[in-house]
């Protein structure tokens, strides 16, 4: 099952909550539409895109054990060209990844986190060929290996939220992150679906879910580590879900209890809070594994791979 991932704006937490973090499978849609009116990339990126999935010919069949090799080189630049910390905040080639509270990382683990970048850029090319009615791009080279995950939009200068899916149900990280860039840009309810002319503003974050844990209660976890969802049923006792992130509650300046507070009415509690409601709340923790990386940083490793495949061209005619 899909779920959203976060709250829309700062909510202020004196008893008057936003219907704007409705849950996202009740088909609230009071955050309004975010549009915004930018120049469109046009033909240019295009061309781009054509000439980076190898429309157009190249004797790609043909290539020396010297291109082949110098490609292989290139392609490890492009994916592994730095070795950053994992378990903490930390640049990656440029791109944010950050770790949560994973200090000890098996082989998969740190081979996953080294790809993120890859799939910030997997979710950017997926999200421009649909808005642009092009072929899919080809199969990304980092793990297929399955994991639950969301990916997150946001859009300007100050980040606003312009779309959050995920699922919490293991998938497989090619199919996942096509099947949830396309859906959390085009169909969280709480928005208006993303349009051509809002890409260039766009930062993408992928989260990749592990480390699940059943709490003791509804503050046996930690700011800005755990990641957190919630089951409890609402006045009418129907049985609710609702889940952050582990940045959310200190992007928003959230307690713990505010957090909790704010997930209810996010999950479509509408009652009192009481010490008890809090009490009866079955509360899972997590940890996430987060890139993200901005649409200018898109076009740029973009431009440099066109450049390179022109180059392998030039030396094979």
């Amino acid at each position: 099952m899909s779920s959203s991932c976060c709250g829309t704006k700062k909510q202020k937490l004196n008893g008057n909550y936003s219907s704007a973090n409705g849950y996202s499978t009740t088909g609230t849609n009071n955050a309004g539409p975010q549009r915004n009116g930018i120049a469109d990339a046009g033909g240019a990126a295009q061309n781009n895109h054509n000439n980076y999935h190898g429309r157009g010919g190249g004797a790609a069949g043909q290539q020396s054990q010297q291109q082949q090799h110098q490609h292989q080189q290139h392609q490890q630049q492009l994916s592994s060209s730095s070795s950053s910390s994992s378990s903490s905040s930390s640049g990656y080639n440029g791109y944010m990844v950050n770790g949560h509270g994973n200090h000890h990382l098996s082989q998969q683990q740190s081979s996953m986190i080294g790809s993120m970048p890859d799939m910030c850029f997997y979710c950017f090319e997926v999200l421009y060929r649909e808005l642009h009615n092009l072929e899919e791009p080809r199969t990304p080279c980092f793990t297929n290996d399955p994991f639950p995950l969301f990916v997150t939009w946001k859009i300007g200068k100050d980040k606003r939220l312009r779309g959050c899916i995920g699922t919490f149900s293991a998938m497989r990280l090619h199919s996942g992150l096509r099947e949830y860039a396309i859906t959390s840009a085009l169909r969280d309810s709480r928005f208006s679906p993303i349009t051509r002319d809002e890409i260039q503003r766009l930062t993408v974050s992928v989260s990749i879910l592990q480390g699940f844990e059943e709490a003791r209660g509804y503050l046996d976890w930690t700011l800005g580590i755990h990641g957190i969802r919630i089951e409890f049923y609402n006045e009418r006792g129907s049985k609710r879900t609702a889940t952050y992130l582990p940045q959310v509650a200190t992007e928003q300046g959230w307690d713990q209890t505010q957090t909790i507070d704010s997930l209810l009415r996010k999950g479509g509690y509408r009652a009192q809070i009481t010490p008890e409601t809090r009490r009866s709340i079955k509360l899972t923790r997590y940890t996430s594994q987060e890139c993200q990386m901005s649409y200018s940083e898109y076009r740029e490793l973009l431009e440099k791979q066109s450049h390179y495949h022109g180059q392998l061209c030039k030396m094979q005619c």
